[in-house]
């Protein structure tokens, strides 16, 4: 086994080998960690043919269950697995952290994320509600031994522990046996900044990448590199995980996250039938208090006429997010000796672009 926290902080991203995706700036760290109180943490489980492992994204500090954020689902396609979404998608709120890792590691991670609510909160379930664990998954099986159920509770909770505002990328945590577009997948993240009443605000996305059908990739400048494999049906997934801090509801938060679906769609794929791509978004601008008090709360929310810079926002960061998964990405070998080819391998030997060159 393997903690893994900062073994890919500062692997390679898109921006330091090809053109700039999108046209909005990005935060300080161009990470969803931008986003004020956003703490990421990675376990990585390496033994073997087990490539495999949990990412933790922990949306702000104290007692979430008490203080809960508004919260919006967007499902593109469901073929998925994850718990917690319909809840969140009905009440409008999160409650817990949101831990990412394989598909048979769901129930371990629930298991983790609910222990440490009822150790906060020794009434839940008891002298109040339950609570709504949060977890998304993508099969890893291609690379890795998934029929071995490796993840463990307390892998869940190792990730949460590590939860910082570095956020490593590439085949940590629960990327580390995960496919894109034919090449080696795994955690990416990116984010933008605007202005709105005149202070600096946030939209971040970190992305668990799985999807896209092998040859289907398009880059910003148009090319579409080879991985070298067969195409295939496209069956794979991606969950996004998206934050902001400007102040925005449900109904509003549930469009932004819709907007991330055009992300991923700029880089060549059409969400095929086996295909699980889920979008969870969050703002910390608000905070909900589950314990009565007033009827009526104080809410700010962003006016609708300024909801484009949040759509392109969503879109820009979605795209870049992938694509820094893609470069970041190191080789694992899996079941059988399988592999994936590295993006970055192929953007240096088709180096016809200058590092950093902005869009025309």
């Amino acid at each position: 086994m393997n903690g893994g926290v900062r073994e890919q902080v500062g692997a390679p991203r898109y921006r330091m080998m090809a053109r700039l995706p999108g046209i909005q700036p990005c935060g300080a760290l161009n990470a969803i960690t931008d986003v004020p109180g956003v703490l990421v943490g990675h376990r990585t489980c390496r033994r073997g043919a087990l490539n495999t492992g949990v990412t933790a994204v922990v949306p702000q500090p104290g007692n979430l269950f008490r203080q809960k954020l508004t919260a919006a689902v967007e499902v593109v396609n469901g073929f998925g697995k994850s718990t917690g979404l319909m809840q969140v998608a009905e009440l409008g709120s999160l409650e817990t952290p949101v831990l990412l890792s394989n598909t048979f590691a769901v129930g371990r991670c629930a298991d983790a994320l609910i222990r440490r609510a009822v150790a906060e909160n020794p009434d839940i379930g008891r002298g109040t509600s339950t609570v709504n664990a949060v977890v998304c998954e993508c099969n890893d099986g291609g690379l890795s031994d998934i029929q071995a159920m490796a993840v463990t509770e307390a892998d869940a909770l190792a990730a949460l522990d590590a939860a910082g505002r570095d956020c490593a990328e590439g085949s940590v945590g629960a990327g580390t046996g995960m496919t894109c577009f034919g090449f080696k997948g795994g955690i990416g993240t990116a984010s933008r900044r605007m202005t709105i009443a005149g202070e600096a605000r946030h939209l971040g996305v970190l992305v668990l990448a799985n999807f896209g059908r092998a040859g289907d990739l398009v880059l910003p400048d148009g090319r579409r590199p080879d991985p070298r494999a067969g195409g295939g049906p496209e069956k794979g997934s991606i969950i996004v995980v998206l934050a902001t801090d400007v102040p925005v509801d449900q109904r509003q938060l549930q469009r932004i996250c819709r907007r991330a679906g055009a992300g991923i769609a700029r880089l060549g794929t059409f969400w095929g039938n086996g295909s699980g791509d889920v979008v969870l978004g969050f703002s910390t601008a608000n905070r909900i208090p589950h314990d009565p008090g007033p009827d009526l709360l104080p809410m700010q929310r962003l006016h609708d006429s300024r909801m484009d810079d949040l759509f392109r926002a969503a879109c820009e960061a979605t795209e870049e997010a992938v694509l820094n998964a893609l470069c970041a990405a190191t080789p694992v070998v899996g079941p059988g000796g399988a592999t994936r080819p590295l993006l970055s391998d192929w953007l240096r030997e088709h180096d016809t672009e200058t590092p950093g060159k902005e869009p025309e």
